[in-house]
């Protein structure tokens, strides 16, 4: 709740002295069922500061694959320099993330790699895992208008993550039977967004 206070709050400020401001929702992200809400502030002639917040606070239950949860909340800042004009075209951005989760049996297709520690795609299948996660990343996307207000963006972002965690022996007890960290390489962030700019 925080979060979106924070994005609230920038969004006023930015308002306040005439910026250019865009809210939008990643549709990709939506339909791994975590709503999403970000704020794009144009800060320069060819600059934008970004900011999403996420949230999956949601646990599946069936007879034939019992609880499954990917729960997390994510906060993903981003600087955003435009090769043209901002919310027009190709952009190129730096951005960080932070949040914590809690996931059992579930596939994580993470395109990409860890190292050092548990390979999390796998074993969040079989084990619970509940922790902390940061990182960083670089960012190239696009936009194209599709009416006076409403625009379409297209974005992929690699970077590196690091994740501490907490381990569960399954999905529904609290048989912890380690704690550990792991390094992850590899896509960040992958979005195609619906925003309307104000």
């Amino acid at each position: 709740m925080r979060q979106i206070l924070t994005v609230i709050a920038m969004l006023v400020a930015a308002v306040s002295v005439q910026a250019q401001v865009a809210l939008k929702t990643n549709l990709l992200y939506d339909a791994t069922t975590t709503p999403n809400l970000g704020a794009e502030v144009r800060v320069g002639s060819r600059s934008t500061v970004n900011l999403v917040y996420g949230l999956n606070p949601w646990t599946f239950s069936s007879e034939t694959h019992g609880q499954r949860k990917a729960k997390h909340w994510v906060l993903m800042p981003e600087y955003r320099w435009w090769s043209c004009s901002p919310f027009n075209g190709h952009f190129f951005g730096v951005h960080a993330f932070g949040g914590q989760m809690n996931a059992a049996n579930v596939s994580l297709p993470m395109p990409g790699g860890f190292f050092g520690g548990d390979n999390l795609a796998k074993e969040v299948k079989h084990h619970r895992y509940q922790g902390e996660f940061a990182g960083v990343g670089l960012t190239y996307g696009y936009q194209w208008t599709l009416a006076r207000h409403w625009n379409l963006e297209a974005e992929i972002g690699v970077g590196y993550g690091h994740v501490w965690y907490d381990k569960y022996s399954c999905e529904e007890c609290e048989g912890k039977i380690g704690s550990g960290g792991t390094n992850y390489a590899g896509v960040t962030k992958l979005g195609l967004s619906v925003m309307y700019i104000f």
